[in-house]
């Protein structure tokens, strides 16, 4: 059958990653978080460090200075100047290849924006109320509410940062999306359940 592909957006604490889990699992695909990361160091010769790196700080990185110790066998790729643009156009490369290869979901990265031209994706941003989110970002990383509220500000500002930048879309807009959702109204697994739906629905009316 022909690949399709489920992207997904998402503020921190609203359980985008655990829908995506439970979607991997229902429709039996493949699931790219930061596994991503690791087939775009394959692909470009990279080691993984450099990516995470990137991943993690969300800044660019201007030359190849002390990073030249985590380039890998191949010569060709990306002479020079080692930035943040380079690094999603590697990491763009890779979500082709899998979208080509086999159906799968992907969590952020400008996975919707990468794949816009593929006939057969289903983009959605999944939010939830405030104090869902603090809550969970409370239990997930052990930090007070004052903590946590501050770490879903600056998470969010830096998705956005880096969606809008990279992306002809607004992160987080409706407009950007096919789907938006609120899991704080139906829940994890009942989140799933309605992205499947539509999916099937647009997916040509049928299974996927």
């Amino acid at each position: 059958m022909e690949p399709f592909v489920i992207n997904i957006g998402r503020s921190l604490g609203s359980g985008g990653r655990a829908i995506g889990r439970l979607l991997q699992k229902e429709l039996n695909i493949a699931y790219y978080d930061r596994e991503i990361l690791n087939l775009a160091a394959k692909e470009s010769g990279l080691c993984a460090e450099v990516f995470e790196h990137a991943d993690e700080k969300n800044r660019f990185l201007r030359t190849l200075g002390n990073m030249i110790p985590f380039i890998g066998g191949s010569e060709s790729f990306y002479p020079g100047e080692l930035s943040e643009e380079n690094l999603f156009r590697i990491q763009a490369d890779a979500i082709r290849k899998a979208a080509a290869d086999h159906s799968c979901i992907f969590i952020g990265r400008g996975a919707d924006y990468v794949l816009r031209d593929f006939p057969r994706c289903v983009n959605v941003f999944v939010t939830a109320d405030m104090n869902d989110r603090i809550r969970a970002v409370c239990q997930h990383e052990n930090v007070n509410e004052q903590k946590a509220r501050e770490r879903i500000e600056q998470v969010d500002k830096e998705r956005a940062r880096f969606y809008n930048f990279f992306t002809s879309g607004t992160w987080g807009a409706a407009a950007t999306y096919d789907l938006c959702i609120n899991s704080s109204i139906l829940g994890m697994e009942g989140s799933a359940d309605f992205i499947i739906q539509f999916a099937l629905k647009k997916l040509e009316g049928g299974a996927p």
